[in-house]
């Protein structure tokens, strides 16, 4: 299968710039699957559309503020995005103008003011994927971050991000500090919707991914089979594991709320469909002619053309019945990606 196959053409006003005015009053597309169609509703109609024996699950994983920017010996200013920490304690990072970012140069790292921060950082590897190990003066937790992080909105968000981007851009169920891009199907989620979903008698359970370089790098292969995902890393505990098992020996819907969540519960399950609680690192890469085995119905935003996660949707709903559900959005002026509204990818 060739990447340009999944390139669709959008308008860029479509692409959202801002969240919705209130979290929750969404739109959002009902693609079935079994009818092969597709119908336009709001976020608020979506506990109608959950068949009584589903089981949602969500991805409880929080964004850091992790975009952080430097200033280099020679006084040039570089933007940071902190992946995560290696097994030495080196910051793995993505960086601007990276082949002039070499072993061995140090940097002062600003505050939000501009100020520089008494956190200094030195690169001691120069990674194969392109990355670069920084290993930071002290080690103060998210302290650092939370003094010179900015949130990291995607780059298709054409602003700099502002104070409502740190309630906005997470989501309400947030507990897991770790990711660099919010699983923003769970934008779309109010306390109230949650709580109007468990009166229906449908469970709610959590996992954890941690979102990296892995969910939002472009496909750069000509062949969609040639392309490697980074990997990120995932846990799924004891008890969630037998709970979604038994759900599912029982045959209850297994509801994945994000693509971030399907990717969780896919790696974690065997090929008899069983979850095994883990603690580890998946690097999945789903596309059409990917049979799934736990993951029945999905609530996912609108994805960007020639992703994974694009690709990941056409696994699930079929490549036709997605690109005729995208042109229906992009008629109909749908709100696109992060910010955007929701589909509900239903069988």
């Amino acid at each position: 299968m060739l990447t340009r196959d999944y390139y669709f053409d959008l308008p860029p006003e479509l692409i959202a710039q801002e969240p919705s005015e209130k979290r929750g009053e969404d739109r959002l597309l009902l693609i079935d699957r079994k009818e092969g169609s597709y119908k336009d509703l709001m976020m608020s109609d979506f506990p109608s559309l959950l068949y009584r024996d589903s089981v949602i699950v969500v991805n409880n994983s929080r964004v850091r503020k992790a975009r952080v920017y430097g200033v280099s010996e020679t006084g040039g200013t570089v933007e940071f995005l902190f992946l995560g920490k290696e097994f030495d304690g080196a910051w793995k990072c993505m960086v601007t103008k990276t082949k002039r970012q070499k072993k061995g140069k140090s940097y002062h790292f600003l505050r939000h003011d501009g100020s520089e921060d008494g956190m200094t950082g030195i690169i001691v590897r120069e990674n194969e994927d392109g990355t670069r190990s920084v290993m930071l003066s002290s080690d103060d937790g998210e302290d650092f971050f939370s003094r010179c992080g900015h949130v990291p909105l995607p780059p298709y968000i054409k602003r700099e991000d502002s104070w409502s981007d740190e309630t906005r851009y997470q989501t309400v169920y947030a507990s897991r500090m770790g990711s660099v891009a919010s699983p923003t199907a769970g934008l779309h989620f109010t306390e109230n919707l949650m709580n109007e979903v468990r009166a229906m008698g449908i469970p709610i359970h959590e996992v954890t991914l941690h979102v990296g370089a892995g969910t939002f790098l472009p496909v750069r292969t000509e062949k969609i089979e040639d392309h490697h995902m980074h990997t990120e890393h995932y846990e799924i505990d004891e008890e969630t594991a037998a709970k979604l098992n038994k759900a599912k020996e029982d045959g209850k819907r297994i509801v994945a709320i994000g693509t971030t969540s399907v990717r969780t519960l896919e790696s974690a399950s065997d090929a008899n469909g069983r979850l095994t609680a883990l603690d580890g690192d998946t690097s999945i890469f789903i596309h059409p002619g990917y049979s799934f085995r736990f993951v029945d119905d999905l609530l996912t935003n609108f994805h960007t053309p020639e992703s994974t996660l694009l690709m990941l949707v056409s696994a699930l709903a079929g490549k036709d019945l997605i690109f005729s559900a995208y042109q229906h959005a992009i008629e109909e002026r749908y709100r696109f990606f992060s910010y955007g509204d929701a589909t509900f990818i239903r069988g």
